[in-house]
């Protein structure tokens, strides 16, 4: 009897094992939706999220995809080759990008956080839409110089990515509209939102004075087209770069074929600039006092340039050194320690 009885305990017990063990692979299989990070004081993201909501298996399809030389001709470079996390997904320190082969580009790399919010990509626009931003440099000769075909093709090839398609889309496809949707998947869960300038914003930290009086001349004088809580207006604007011989880069004109737009960049969001060096489209200025100093006494007036920066037929904006200092201290407050130390988005 006793011996019955255990056999009927022991049989239970498997039994129950066995279906807490079903329900954990069932969850561990779900492609689970992933929260999006939205800060309160933010905009609405311009994504649409509900056509592409990230999930655990595509943000992690995107990730291997964002690191994987594959993505170029010769299998080296890979979109976090040009875009490093520890400077805000920037180039750091180089001029313009480095391609296959050692090939040099012609514009900086920019960063990539808050992508989420951003109306088109790239320094002249050229990419209305985040799922096609991809193309750009993957396609660029001087950048990774590949075809998305060929992209396709070798991920065919690879039994990892056949597994990983397949838990992060419904119809397992590996194809382009896939691919790109889960590099979108990754890039949009980069938002960047916990600085000190955002601390100070909600009343959990307090302004040094130096921090403070920068931001009263930033108000002042830099926030006509930094603005906002992305810093950045999102226009295409003349700042009175001289130009270029190298490159002669006719910046937004490439895009609309309009004279008008000729030497006009989209003007670049401040979050992290202290970690984005060095700046401009093309690179040219290593620091930020060399960022200062243009706007103050360096500029050309060059075809187009932007009205903004003209004032009784003087151009620039008046700076003394008391306020470059200022303001210097204040971008220094709009760094996200955080966000470039955030493990998710790490390659390792």
């Amino acid at each position: 009897m006793c011996r019955a009885l255990y056999v009927l305990c022991l049989l239970f017990l498997l039994v129950a094992c066995g279906s807490d063990d079903s329900s954990y692979t069932d969850i561990e299989d779900e492609n689970r939706v992933l929260d999006f990070p939205q800060p309160d004081f933010f905009p609405s993201p311009t994504y649409d999220l509900e056509a592409n909501p990230p999930t655990e298996k595509g943000f992690e399809l995107g990730k291997k995809l964002f690191y994987d030389g594959r993505l170029s001709s010769t299998g080296v470079i890979s979109c976090g080759f040009c875009h490093i996390q520890e400077f805000s997904f920037t180039h750091h320190t180089h001029i313009v990008s480095h391609g296959v082969n050692g090939a040099l580009g012609t514009r900086n790399a920019q960063p990539l956080m808050n992508l989420a919010y951003m109306e088109d990509f790239s320094w002249d626009g050229s990419a209305a839409h985040l799922d096609a931003f991809p193309i750009i440099p993957i396609t660029t000769d001087v950048e990774m110089n590949e075809s998305v075909g060929n992209v396709i093709e070798k991920l065919k090839a690879d039994e990892d990515y056949q597994s990983l398609f397949a838990a992060a889309f419904e119809n397992e496809n590996i194809d382009a509209d896939n691919m790109f949707k889960a590099l979108s998947q990754f890039l949009i869960m980069m938002v960047s939102a916990d600085t000190k300038y955002d601390k100070v914003m909600q009343g959990n930290a307090v302004f040094s004075e130096e921090e403070a009086s920068g931001k009263a001349v930033f108000e002042a004088k830099c926030a006509s087209c930094h603005s906002g809580i992305l810093f950045t207006d999102q226009s295409y604007r003349n700042n009175g770069l001289p130009i270029n011989p190298e490159y002669n880069d006719i910046g937004r004109e490439r895009v609309t074929g309009e004279s008008d737009d000729r030497y006009k960049f989209k003007v670049p969001t401040l979050r992290n600039i202290a970690l984005t060096y060095p700046y401009m489209h093309d690179g040219r200025f290593q620091t930020l006092s060399e960022v200062l100093n243009h706007y103050d006494s360096g500029m050309d007036h060059t075809e187009n340039l932007d009205p903004i920066f003209i004032n009784d037929n003087e151009i620039g904006i008046p700076l003394s050194d008391t306020e470059k200092s200022q303001l210097l201290a204040f971008l220094q407050s709009l760094t996200d320690d955080n966000f470039i130390l955030d493990q998710r988005f790490s390659e390792f």
